[in-house]
Protein backbone atom coordinates (compact mmCIF):
# COMPACT_ATOMS: atom_id res chain seq x y z
CA UNK A 1 0.00 0.00 0.00
CA UNK A 2 2.91 2.38 1.13
CA UNK A 3 4.96 1.83 -2.81
CA UNK A 4 1.60 2.52 -3.58
CA UNK A 5 1.26 6.05 -2.80
CA UNK A 6 4.27 6.67 -2.98
CA UNK A 7 4.03 5.32 -7.02
CA UNK A 8 0.88 7.80 -7.18
CA UNK A 9 3.08 10.94 -5.84
CA UNK A 10 5.44 10.35 -8.36
CA UNK A 11 3.23 10.72 -10.90
CA UNK A 12 1.72 13.64 -9.60
CA UNK A 13 5.29 15.05 -9.23
CA UNK A 14 5.45 14.34 -12.91
CA UNK A 15 2.29 16.19 -13.73
CA UNK A 16 2.87 18.91 -11.86
CA UNK A 17 6.32 19.37 -13.06
CA UNK A 18 4.95 20.23 -16.65
CA UNK A 19 3.21 23.58 -15.56
CA UNK A 20 5.72 24.55 -12.78
CA UNK A 21 9.60 23.66 -12.33
CA UNK A 22 10.28 21.39 -9.81
CA UNK A 23 13.68 20.17 -7.72
CA UNK A 24 14.50 17.05 -9.68
CA UNK A 25 16.04 15.63 -6.62
CA UNK A 26 12.26 15.71 -4.95
CA UNK A 27 11.33 12.88 -7.87
CA UNK A 28 14.41 11.52 -7.68
CA UNK A 29 14.17 11.09 -3.68
CA UNK A 30 10.35 9.44 -4.52
CA UNK A 31 11.28 6.83 -6.84
CA UNK A 32 13.94 5.95 -4.41
CA UNK A 33 11.04 5.35 -1.95
CA UNK A 34 9.38 3.04 -4.16
CA UNK A 35 12.10 1.17 -4.46
CA UNK A 36 13.17 0.94 -0.56
CA UNK A 37 9.41 0.08 -0.18
CA UNK A 38 9.58 -2.52 -3.14
CA UNK A 39 12.43 -4.10 -1.23
CA UNK A 40 11.22 -4.11 2.15
CA UNK A 41 7.83 -5.58 1.39
CA UNK A 42 9.68 -8.42 -1.09
CA UNK A 43 12.13 -9.15 2.53
CA UNK A 44 9.14 -9.71 4.73
CA UNK A 45 7.12 -11.34 2.97
CA UNK A 46 10.29 -13.45 2.36
CA UNK A 47 10.60 -13.74 6.30
CA UNK A 48 6.70 -14.87 6.50
CA UNK A 49 7.13 -17.43 4.49
CA UNK A 50 6.03 -15.82 1.22
CA UNK A 51 6.44 -17.43 -1.99
CA UNK A 52 7.79 -14.96 -4.56
CA UNK A 53 5.54 -13.64 -7.67
CA UNK A 54 7.32 -13.39 -10.60
CA UNK A 55 5.46 -11.14 -13.10
CA UNK A 56 5.27 -12.17 -16.70
CA UNK A 57 4.76 -10.32 -19.97
CA UNK A 58 1.85 -11.42 -21.77
CA UNK A 59 3.63 -11.77 -25.16
CA UNK A 60 5.86 -14.55 -23.17
CA UNK A 61 3.79 -16.61 -21.41
CA UNK A 62 2.87 -20.09 -22.65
Amino acid sequence: MARAVARRAERTLVTLHASEPLNPALRHYINRLSDVLFVVARTLARRDGGSEVFWQSTRTRA
